[in-house]
Order: C-alpha cells, then sequence, then structure tokens
C-alpha cells in the first residue's frame, strides 16, 4: 500500500513539474503562461459603448456594480461608417465596478484585427489608428475584478485615455493594462494593482507619450512594467516605438519576482518571437526593423520593496533613469 501511494505521489509530481515547466517555456517563447491557458475563458456579457452617440457622456456607478456584478466586458469602441470612423470622445466612467473587463478600440479589437493589418501596410497608420480611436476617456475610481481577460485594454491607435485611483483586482491570463500599437498620451495614475497576472502588470507595447506615475503594485511576479514592440504578430507592421514614456514615483512590492522577470524592463523583446518576421516586406517600422526601440523614456522615483538587482533592466538609448529607492530606505512622502 505504501509503495503504491509513493508511486502516485511521484507521478502526480512529475505531472506537476511538467505543466510548471510549460508555463515558464510559454512565458518565454509567447510571453504569456502556458499553465494559467488551462483555465477556459469566461463568457462575458458585452456591454457597449459604441460611435459619437457615446461622447460627452458621464457613466457614474454610485458604488455599485456594473450589470449587477455579472460577469462583464464593456466595451467603447468606434463605428465605421460610409464616411470615415465615427469614435466615443469626452466620456467619463466613474464610481463603479466591473467583474470582468473594459476594452477601449479603434479600427479594431487588437494589433491582428483587418483593418488594423490592413492600414499597418502603408505610411501613416500611427496617424490614421489614431484618428479612427476613441480619445479622451476617463476611468475613475473604478475597481475592475479581472476574471481571465486583461481587465483594462487599450487598442491600437487609442489615445489621451486617463485611468486614475481604480483598483485591480482578480487574476488574468495575461497583464494588468495592456497599451497596444500606436496607442499614445495616456495616464495611469494613483491606482492599486492586487490583481494576479502570469504577465508582466503593465505592457507598454508600441505605445508612446504615455504617464505611469504614483501607482502601487503589490504582487510584482513576473514582472512590473515592460516597454516593447510586438514585432510582426499576425502580419501587422508595427510602425511606431516605445518611446518618451515617463515612469515615475511607482511602488513596486519585488518580494516574489520571479527568476528572469524584472520590475521595469525597456525593450523586453527586442526581436525574441517567432513570429517577427510575419510582416516582412515592407520598408517601415518593424517590418524593416524587429527591435524594440525603447528609447528616449524617462524612469525616476520609483521605489522598490527591497533591494533587488533586477529593478530595472535597460535595453534601450537614450533613456533617462533616475534610480529610486528600496522600502526600506525610502522617505515618507512616498507613503
Amino acid at each position: 500500500m505504501v509503495s503504491v501511494l509513493i508511486r502516485w505521489v511521484g507521478r502526480a509530481l512529475v505531472v506537476m513539474s511538467g505543466l510548471l515547466f510549460l508555463g515558464w517555456a510559454g512565458s518565454q517563447v509567447a510571453g504569456r503562461c502556458l499553465f494559467v491557458q488551462l483555465f477556459p475563458d469566461p463568457c462575458l456579457e458585452p456591454m457597449m459603448l459604441s460611435g459619437a452617440e457615446a461622447s460627452h457622456q458621464i457613466i457614474d456607478g454610485g458604488g455599485h456594480w456594473l450589470n449587477e456584478g455579472k460577469l462583464t466586458e464593456l466595451i467603447v469602441c468606434s463605428r465605421k461608417t460610409a464616411h470615415g470612423w465615427e469614435r466615443p470622445q469626452q466620456l467619463i466612467i466613474r464610481n463603479c465596478r466591473i467583474r470582468g473587463s473594459i476594452r477601449i478600440m479603434g479600427m479594431g479589437r487588437n494589433g491582428e484585427a483587418a483593418e488594423v493589418k490592413e492600414s499597418s501596410r502603408s505610411l501613416g497608420h500611427t496617424e490614421r489608428a489614431q484618428a479612427a480611436a476613441p480619445t479622451d476617456i476617463v476611468i475613475s475610481n473604478v475597481e475592475i475584478e479581472a476574471h481571465h481577460r486583461i481587465p483594462l485594454y487599450l487598442a491600437p491607435g487609442v489615445t489621451r485615455v486617463v485611468v486614475e485611483d481604480s483598483k485591480f483586482t482578480g487574476w488574468s491570463v495575461s497583464t494588468g493594462i495592456y497599451l497596444d500599437a500606436e496607442s499614445a498620451h495616456n495616464v495611469i495614475r494613483h491606482n492599486h494593482f492586487l490583481l494576479r497576472a502570469a504577465r508582466e502588470l503593465i505592457a507598454v507595447d508600441g505605445s508612446a507619450h504615455n504617464r505611469i506615475e504614483s501607482n502601487r503594485f503589490e504582487r510584482v511576479s513576473f514582472g512590473g512594467i515592460y516597454l516593447y514592440r510586438n514585432c510582426g504578430e499576425g502580419g501587422t507592421v508595427r510602425h511606431q516605438a516605445p518611446q518618451q514614456n515617463v515612469i515615475a514615483g511607482n511602488y513596486f512590492n519585488t518580494s516574489t519576482l520571479a527568476r528572469g522577470a524584472y520590475g521595469i524592463w525597456l525593450g523586453s523583446r527586442n526581436g525574441r518571437r517567432h513570429y517577427c518576421h510575419q510582416d516582412d516586406g515592407f520598408p517601415f517600422g518593424s517590418s524593416q526593423d524587429n527591435r524594440d526601440f525603447a528609447d528616449n523614456n524617462t524612469i525616476k522615483a520609483n521605489i522598490f520593496s527591497s533591494s533587488c538587482r533586477r529593478a530595472i533592466r535597460d535595453d534601450g538609448q537614450n533613456n533617462r533613469i533616475v534610480l529610486g529607492f528600496t522600502y526600506e530606505n525610502a522617505p515618507s512622502v512616498f507613503f
């Protein structure tokens, strides 16, 4: 009986070790944890704010659950017409709780959408994507309880979104916030990140001129904030590089930081993905050069919970890095 139990335990350990290895391998190759992919993606009920009619509105939940607490994807999106893209502008979402996710999008849901890919194959793509996408959106005092999906996704071209005084809880199969290609001038400030994520908490993917300031990241296990450019995935040429971003005054709990992960990583990919050549054939953007070009960013006064040699990694050029503090020697003004 004892020998049977020992064999059973041994086999279980082998299986678990294999699953953990797949998770680690997936994070190295594809940028995501394959172990988490074993859980099914839940069905989120869509709630849509679409086109110009969604502009100049205030959605105030009075502190209550949106959609009665059902699993929900709140979608703020542009609408294509015969005359071009109609987009929401000057929209405020505040004082509510969302069990699910928020996605803001223009030409497409992500960087591989058909309209995004088609536009990316000629010059001027960044300008077209930004002109088509929602802009001037404020998300204030909102709690997003993530269930599998990325809790806040800013799709290609989205500009001037302010996310402030909000809380991110639950768990994500990927990141906490995703700033996709060609997005810009967004502000993420005074937020509290408590969620468990299978990747870095904020991905700045070909997104520029953003400010990420005065946030608290409580569980930095697989990375804090990564800047990169997702070269060629799905055949879409990425034009804009992750440049002119400011990351300042944030607190990172790096006590659980996994091997190979960093608090802040400038240039985390630089062509190290199997799909980088899917956009070959064009004399511009990631088709011409697969590197991230995470250059000319400013990193200053960030706090890391313990002395950590992997707090900041700089694989870009001309980045201005002013080293922050550890929890033990941080001035009290930060708390």
